[in-house]
């Protein structure tokens, strides 16, 4: 895989309740190509994993300048449903997407994106059940794939496509 030196990208994490690997596969891939990967939460408290990892957020979730990074990137996990109607994350994966960054969620963090906006006409995927639901309410189109990638969005569907993810991701920061 190619080198991903001088790339910037920010994962956002619910303070509680992130998934583990679903933070930890990405953030592991992408750093080892070369990538700086900011950290980004509600607090900067350390924050807790559903499994138990600990994470230190690097910077609040309302300094996140989309323009800064490349890529950005939404954990999934019980915890990210918090970030459904706040418009702080809202805001930020539309002027993200609207800036041609590659904008990424997993489990049901795609619901994120389908609120903002993002996935109207998008093929995307998320975890399952009323999570579909709020997906093709907002104009997605779902595909039950377990990581789909429709130009710069990403979308996957939880912690087995957690390595898969991480990969399209470094893919799509290496064009």
């Amino acid at each position: 895989m190619a080198t991903l030196e001088g790339k910037r990208v920010v994962m956002i994490i619910a303070h509680e309740n992130f998934r583990d690997e679903e933070f930890q596969e990405p953030y592991d891939l992408l750093t080892r190509l070369g990538a700086r990967v900011e950290i980004a939460s509600t607090s900067l408290d350390e924050a807790k994993g559903m499994l138990g990892k600990r994470v230190r957020p690097t910077m609040l979730l309302e300094e996140v300048d989309p323009n800064h990074f490349d890529a950005v990137i939404f954990v999934g996990g019980s915890g990210a449903a918090g970030y459904f109607n706040d418009s702080r994350a809202l805001g930020l994966a539309r002027r993200a997407y609207e800036a041609g960054k590659v904008v990424a969620a997993i489990c049901i963090a795609p619901v994120i994106l389908a609120n903002a906006g993002v996935l109207r006409g998008k093929r995307a995927t998320v975890w399952n059940g009323d999570f579909v639901r709020k997906l093709e309410a907002n104009g997605a189109n779902y595909t039950g794939n377990s990581v789909e990638v429709d130009g710069k969005v990403i979308t996957a569907n939880g912690p087995r496509a957690a390595r898969a993810f991480a990969e399209a991701i470094a893919k799509a920061l290496s064009k």
